[in-house]
């Protein structure tokens, strides 16, 4: 089982920047993705950004695209999010995942989560 913490975000004026972290722990081996997802009050979850944990190959979602950028230290088994020009509609509680032991980066088979950070946006 895997055990995931967040941390940063906060609040954030719009156009600011800050860092969420997302600190990994257990059996990470069989676990090839690492993604962050958040939540507006109201609304589903949705992704926001992935990695490859064995690649470092990296996916981002429309909203996400040339504003965030994801990073691993797997020394640390910690991945980052940088968030930039920040947004007001970027509001939301921020959440870590990993998929199913062995599945793909596909956002269905997310399924273990941490509990969240939240990024507030004014």
């Amino acid at each position: 089982q895997v055990q995931l913490v967040e941390s940063g975000g906060g609040s954030v004026q719009a156009g600011g920047a800050t860092r969420l972290s997302c600190y990994a722990s257990g059996d990470m081996k069989s676990h090839y993705c690492m993604g962050w997802f958040r939540q507006a009050p109201g609304k589903e979850r949705e992704g926001v950004a992935s990695i490859r944990t064995r690649t470092g190959d990296t996916h981002y979602t429309d909203s996400a695209q040339g504003r965030f950028s994801i990073s691993q230290d797997n020394a640390k088994n910690i991945v980052y999010l940088q968030m930039n020009a920040l947004r007001p509609e970027d509001t939301a509680m921020h959440y870590c995942g990993v998929p199913i032991p062995g599945g793909t980066c596909s956002q269905l088979e997310y399924n273990e989560w941490g509990q969240g950070t939240q990024v507030t946006v004014s």
